[in-house]
């Protein structure tokens, strides 16, 4: 590693390295998924997950006595365990038949594609510079999908681009549900988390009951890590890190995620990027980010001229 990046790490916040370890586990989650489709069903492989999740999840609900079994709660959650149930399907899907790499550069463009939906049930347009950047976006990823002469995407890409497109819209939708619940975040995740893992589990009994009588311990540790790491930590770091930093900042470390699914999946995974393909990979990044930018600032400036804060970007389960 550098010594100058190694030196800007030893400067950093800590909350900043929380939400850059959260955007991490997000980009690596889509090399781990690929591994263990490779022996496990897509629904055992999500079943288990979350399985595994809730039961994490349930020990801190214990401790904190969070009341989880109440009407709305309840309620909410299996709103929004349809909502990351159904994204979290088409991810794990859509990776299963493309590589790690593409997955994690094309369920980027969830970051554009969220506040667009934002916006239109606002009816508020964002600046036209945001739409340049949705329109590069775009342009890297058909870069990213057409590199090697291939001039129509995979199966695999397009099932990610579904992903991106109901992410975005089912983070504003839960954005704008949570906003108006009582409830705490922490037993609204663990209900969605219970009802995605029994919900995948039923959907894919004899996937399940192979994995458990015949994985090995490589395959529970992927699956740990994805339980764990990608979800409950994940979750858990995101609600206290935004309540620490600036809305924006949050924002921008949590984007990483492609950047690390890039370096994850190339470094590690062996996955190959030709020239098209980083030229792509490159331009949805620069896209994201500075769309990402333009988005916050306007949101600043849109809570600046009603007299409130900046809202905080809400903390879903991802990657």
């Amino acid at each position: 590693m550098p010594p100058r990046l190694l030196r800007r790490l030893a400067r950093a916040q800590p909350t900043d390295l929380i939400l850059i370890a959260v955007a991490f586990f997000w980009g690596s989650s889509f090399l781990v998924t690929k591994i263990v489709l490779e022996r496990v069903s897509i629904g055992a492989t999500l079943g288990l997950r979350f399985l595994i999740a809730a039961a994490v999840l349930a020990v801190v609900v214990v401790l904190r006595r969070e009341r989880v079994f109440t009407i709305a709660n309840l309620a909410a959650g299996l709103i929004i365990a349809l909502i990351v149930g159904t994204v979290m399907a088409l991810e794990t899907a859509g990776v299963s038949v493309t590589s790690a790499t593409n997955a994690g550069l094309i369920i980027s463009l969830a970051i554009i594609i969220t506040p667009l939906f934002d916006s239109l049930f606002k009816r508020s347009w964002l600046p036209g510079g945001y739409f340049l950047c949705s329109a590069a976006a775009v342009v890297g990823v058909a870069l990213l999908v057409t590199q090697g002469g291939a001039y129509l995407p995979r199966a695999g890409d397009l099932v990610i681009l579904a992903a991106a497109v109901v992410r975005g819209f089912g983070t504003t939708v839960i954005s704008r549900l949570t906003r108006s619940q009582s409830s705490s975040p922490l037993s609204l995740t663990f209900v969605q988390l219970a009802v995605m893992g029994v919900a995948f589990t039923l959907a894919d009994l004899a996937g399940v009951r192979d994995a458990v009588s015949t994985i090995g311990w490589t395959d529970w540790a992927a699956l740990g890590y994805l339980a764990v790491a990608c979800s409950v930590f994940a979750f858990l770091a995101q609600t206290w890190a935004i309540k620490k930093t600036s809305a924006s900042r949050a924002s921008l470390l949590l984007g990483s995620e492609p950047v690390w699914a890039v370096l994850v999946g190339v470094a590690v995974g062996g996955e190959a990027l030709g020239t098209l393909g980083f030229v792509g990979a490159a331009v949805i990044i620069a896209a994201t980010y500075v769309g990402q930018g333009i988005e916050a600032r306007h949101r600043a400036s849109a809570a600046a001229a009603a007299g409130g804060p900046v809202p905080a970007p809400t903390p879903v389960l991802t990657g």
